[in-house]
């Protein structure tokens, strides 16, 4: 929480006196100070007044509805968590209030345990904002980051923000290529979270057919399916007071994706094959190599799921965009798989290093991190060269060289050797002008045809 309890203050607006005095005796139940109004015109005033933790409002009022008033409430101040109430639910309208700004939205008559949760969460996106804001002033907050390696300004970003978000109970999203570390990253939220000594569960939604996801979520009774010889508690259970990590959530089925909805509404959950419904504790966060927005226009993503777990985004940047960090990254796994494999490694040479960083890595950290370990393998001098590299990222360095002019891909053995390759190059430039060819190699015509001839007489 931003604060004790007894000094938060949320706004409950609807134009329903019954409705407001049994929410107001509820939430004053529950430590909150309230300040109730009935109509959306005097919401939009008090906002402008004095500040409040949340706003609780009503949709359908009669001076100024609950969507008019949120608008203008978030072109005023955009921080403030505003939950849309409303008694004709539907997806539509819901997300609806979501894109306008509104934190969350509940349905009439509501739930009192998803109304103290929905609060709760949207008081947690409040305190990101709050630290993000006190960083400005202060400097960020000392995080525990170990094996997220860079110091580029993407990745300090990163960091930065996961500092701010890590001490909070925020549902978080973090997308990213294949291969860019998102793991590493949910960790490290877990690891700087009050939920640090409990459980981190990490399943990965696209190893698993549904109904062995299914299974594997939420557990199982006896008897539920063909080889379900006993009760099985599933992830959330296993998770419950901790965090719980799903990888490639966007692969999930939109039957899944429903039954996710229903743990990120209501914090509850049945077994497969069972009618007791379960209440959970858990963190959820998610990560995808997809883009979500992308998938809801095409129909394979719940859009209020996606709303519901982009509580807070963590972009992870592909490692092309920070090539600044790949010698730190080289020099991290060589030492990792130098002494995992009980090798002596002085270094990298710089042949190496510069075709390391000059290639695209479609496969991101994980690519690196494999071919680190390869070459270490392979190597058979003290330094780390590029004949252990894997062939693609000789090729494309190859490839590079040859498109700017000269190459020196393959070093010479010799300084005959690297005569040669300067003059067949230039003769392969000037397209076998061997005029040309002396002249900027400022050498006699005489002098090139003899050099030649004793490459010819040497093949």
């Amino acid at each position: 929480m931003p604060k004790n309890l007894s000094d938060i203050t949320i706004l409950l607006v609807d134009d329903d006196e019954t409705h407001r005095i049994m929410l107001r005796a509820m939430l004053n139940k529950w430590k909150w100070s309230v300040v109730d109004v009935d109509d959306g015109t005097t919401a939009v005033a008090a906002v402008k007044e004095r500040p409040f933790d949340a706003i609780l409002m009503d949709v359908r009022m009669t001076k100024m509805d609950g969507m008019e008033a949120l608008e203008h409430i978030h072109a005023y101040n955009p921080a403030i968590p505003v939950i849309i109430m409303t008694a004709y639910s539907s997806v539509d309208s819901a997300v609806e209030a979501i894109k306008k700004g509104a934190r969350d939205y509940l349905t009439k008559p509501l739930s009192f345990d998803r109304l103290k949760l929905t609060l709760s969460k949207a008081f947690d996106h409040k305190e990101v904002i709050e630290k993000q804001e006190d960083a400005k002033a202060n400097g960020p907050i000392a995080i525990n980051t170990i094996g997220i390696i860079g110091e580029s300004p993407s990745m300090l970003d990163l960091m930065d923000m996961l500092s701010f978000v890590a001490p909070t109970d925020a549902t978080t999203l973090i997308t990213g290529e294949s291969g860019t570390g998102k793991e590493l990253i949910a960790a490290a939220l877990h690891k700087n979270s009050p939920r640090l000594d409990k459980p981190f569960i990490k399943v990965n939604c696209a190893a698993l057919v549904e109904n062995l996801l299914d299974s594997e979520l939420f557990g199982h009774e006896k008897g539920a399916f063909t080889g379900a010889d006993k009760k099985r508690e599933g992830k959330f259970i296993q998770a419950d007071g901790g965090t719980l990590f799903l990888d490639e959530i966007g692969e999930t089925s939109p039957s899944m994706q429903a039954k996710l909805l229903r743990v990120l509404q209501e914090n509850e959950l049945q077994r497969v094959g069972g009618h007791e419904t379960i209440k959970t504790d858990v963190r959820l966060i998610a990560a995808t190599n997809r883009v979500l927005e992308d998938e809801v226009q095409k129909g394979n993503f719940r859009e209020d799921l996606f709303y519901r777990l982009n509580v807070v985004a963590l972009n992870v940047p592909a490692l092309r965009e920070r090539a600044t960090d790949i010698p730190l990254l080289v020099d991290y796994f060589v030492e990792k798989f130098a002494q995992k494999n009980n090798r002596k490694v002085e270094g990298v040479t710089p042949l190496c290093m510069d075709m390391l960083i000059h290639y695209s890595w479609p496969g991101n950290v994980r690519e690196l991190e494999n071919a680190i370990e390869r070459s270490v393998i392979l190597m058979r001098g003290d330094y780390l060269d590029e004949n252990g590299l894997p062939i693609p990222i000789k090729n494309a360095y190859k490839h590079q060289d040859e498109k700017a002019g000269i190459s020196f891909f393959s070093a010479p053995d010799t300084l005959e050797d690297a005569e040669k390759m300067v003059i067949l190059k230039t003769m392969d430039e000037t397209g076998g002008n061997k005029s040309e060819t002396a002249r900027r190699l400022n050498i006699t015509r005489k002098t090139l045809l003899s050099k030649l001839n004793k490459y010819k007489s040497k093949e």
